[in-house]
């Protein structure tokens, strides 16, 4: 078996007197769509932060594609992207400006075709003499998919990749990256709080609560431990679970307010 293109080992992340992350291993296969779920506060997003190098972790390792991401990430980054609805393009540079700029930055070779390509494969094509600040938030949606995918990444990180689109078009995005891994073999870490979302495109899900990953394993496998019917339901009985936990920490005094 080859080594997995990501590879987490231990990986914890203090801020201060706070525990963002707390010993999470994990990995992912080309080829491979992992889901990160969790709620609020979870650790998702300071986990996907470190395997970008934006933060540096307080212990444990990151190896993507074979290299050592705390010493090399400069050999790596070329080969992996990123695309969130909350990281705003510059607002003020139209989209084609944004996506010139940013294909230049990840050397992208023949510019102009492949910035042409992604607009027609993500219908942006209308969109590109527009400022960026202006679109709506769907539109921003598909722009920062464009941007993630213009350097054709063996390594894809999305964070809430169909956030404000209509079903129709987030249906269609589901399907483009599931052809885009199955051609590319990318491999692909998934934040999401679309739960059918996550049952379509993913193959394994690590579920985290308070910087950790409490439960992990295929959708159907989840669901049928869980004894539910859907991930939703699993999602949701891992949160309440959660609430729980911090209502039997309460004092009695409190307890008693809350009556």
């Amino acid at each position: 078996m080859s080594s997995p293109v990501i590879k987490v080992d231990s990986l914890t992340k203090r801020f201060d007197a706070v525990t963002a992350v707390d010993g999470v291993s994990f990995s992912v296969a080309a080829g491979a769509t992992v889901a990160l779920l969790g709620g609020n506060g979870a650790g998702k997003t300071t986990t996907i932060s470190m395997l970008l190098g934006l933060l540096l972790p307080t212990a444990g390792g990151i190896t993507v594609l074979g290299q050592d991401m705390l010493r090399h990430r400069h050999r790596v980054l070329p080969r992996m992207n990123f695309s969130s609805p909350y990281v705003d393009l510059p607002h003020r540079l139209s989209v084609r400006e944004n996506l010139t700029i940013y294909a230049h930055l990840y050397g992208v070779r023949n510019t102009r075709r492949r910035i042409a390509r992604m607009a027609e494969d993500l219908d942006i094509d209308r969109l590109m003499k527009q400022r960026t600040g202006s679109l709506s938030a769907g539109q921003k949606t598909r722009v920062a998919l464009a941007k993630a995918l213009l350097n054709e990444p063996e390594v894809l990180l999305l964070d809430e990749p169909t956030a404000s689109l209509d079903p129709d078009t987030a249906d269609w995005i589901r399907g483009y990256l599931e052809t885009y891994r199955d051609r590319t073999g990318a491999a692909i870490l998934l934040a999401s709080h679309n739960m059918a979302e996550v049952e379509r495109l993913c193959s394994d899900v690590l579920m985290m609560r308070q910087g950790s990953i409490v439960d992990r394993g295929p959708p159907g496998e989840l669901i049928r431990r869980y004894g539910r019917t859907n991930l939703e339901e699993v999602f949701l009985d891992i949160a309440r679970n959660r609430q729980r936990g911090a209502l039997d920490g309460l004092s009695p005094a409190l307890e008693g307010a809350s009556d």
